[in-house]
């Protein structure tokens, strides 16, 4: 049975205000909270504490390489079988193509992910990545989330340590946050049961900690998880930063119903989106970064997110296919200038980042 908790927030203020680290009751409490305003703004007293006026910004473009995929998560519209309409596969050559398009962006990241190929083995993506490293050398590559990496190191029959170092060496700078969905054991059972577990995951994340790169994680939520699957997966992140220190930033991402096997699930509300955005802020103390991804999120979202905790608003992105395969209405990319505009009427300060947060002019 439900316990009804008080929606008084003022001892979880104090333990703010004192910078001290909230518990799993606290969690459910801010998220059973009514009062959005409060939450965001306990979470703006994190933000600015950490981050004081500044929203960051990259100029990014994202290479999906393939949606040829063995999984079959329930929530995904872009995955494909090898043979099915529409399912296709990138050669390098044309990675490459797709990558030089960063000279006239002035890029400063390749954010590359795609589904599980059954066939492809580790030397395809380590010429990969080493071709476009060898020709934009001063490009961080972030490619292949937790999932897409445990995948290479079964089909290839050999180690994760060994695939994330060998794509190390051929120049892969970090890893993006995908994949993690929601940890729980029973929801992955039920959305996508062919996939990576949480714990898996999380290891998967910790090796490549150990050997010295950075990646970012991530939370779908919005479809059939529980306040309280929320809270453990953000104390699960939570508890591997106290370990390893290498993540950057967290990004909650909004399920997106459309074209996927739980289309009749309405998509989140805005409410939700913004207390996301704030409890991931309250709860991951040892994070840095809070991202909005405004191709998730839409942008008047992201834009009011900047009060809610929310430090970083992604970038132009350039080409993105995953979320706007599953329905989003977002544009695929904005300018340089959109993203300041929308960042300087909220009365912050838009700062250009690299991928691993160092200011850029």
């Amino acid at each position: 049975m439900k316990t009804t908790l008080s929606t008084n927030l003022s001892d979880i203020e104090e333990k703010i205000i004192k910078g001290q680290r909230l518990d799993f009751e606290d969690g459910i409490r801010l998220f059973e909270s009514s009062d959005i305003l409060a939450v965001g703004r306990l979470a703006n007293i994190v933000r600015e504490r950490i981050n004081k006026n500044r929203v960051y910004y990259i100029i990014n473009r994202h290479i999906n390489y393939s949606n040829i995929c063995k999984n079959k998560c329930k929530f995904c519209a872009f995955s494909r079988e090898e043979g099915d309409d529409g399912a296709y596969q990138m050669s390098i050559k044309e990675i490459l193509g797709k990558a030089s398009q960063i000279i006239q962006e002035k890029a400063t990241e390749l954010h590359i992910v795609g589904g599980l190929h059954p066939e492809l083995g580790i030397d395809f993506y380590v010429d990969m990545i080493s071709s476009i490293h060898k020709r934009f050398p001063k490009v961080h590559l972030q490619a292949f989330t937790a999932v897409e990496i445990a995948h290479f190191a079964e089909i290839s029959g050999i180690t994760t340590y060994e695939i994330l170092k060998r794509l190390k060496n051929a120049g892969l700078g970090s890893l993006p946050g995908g994949g993690a969905e929601v940890f729980s054991t029973e929801i992955r059972k039920e959305l996508c049961p062919e996939k990576l577990s949480g714990d898996e995951w999380l290891n998967t994340m910790r090796i490549a900690h150990n050997l010295g790169m950075k990646s970012n994680a991530t939370m779908l939520y919005g479809h059939i998880e529980k306040d309280e699957d929320r809270i453990n997966h953000l104390l699960k992140l939570r508890e591997l930063q106290d370990e390893t220190g290498g993540f950057m930033t967290f990004i909650p991402l909004a399920f997106h119903p459309k074209n996927t096997d739980m289309k009749n699930i309405s998509s989140s509300a805005g409410l939700l989106d913004l207390k996301m955005l704030a409890i991931g802020r309250l709860m991951l103390d040892n994070f840095d970064h809070i991202k909005a991804f405004w191709i998730m999120l839409g942008i008047k979202i992201s834009q009011i997110s900047l009060s809610f905790g929310v430090d970083d608003i992604d970038g132009t992105v350039a080409e993105e296919k995953i979320t706007h395969a599953a329905g989003a209405e977002t544009p695929e990319a904005l300018t340089v200038g959109e993203i300041r505009s929308l960042i300087e009427e909220t009365g912050r300060v838009p700062v250009e980042r690299d991928t691993l947060y160092n200011h850029i002019n």
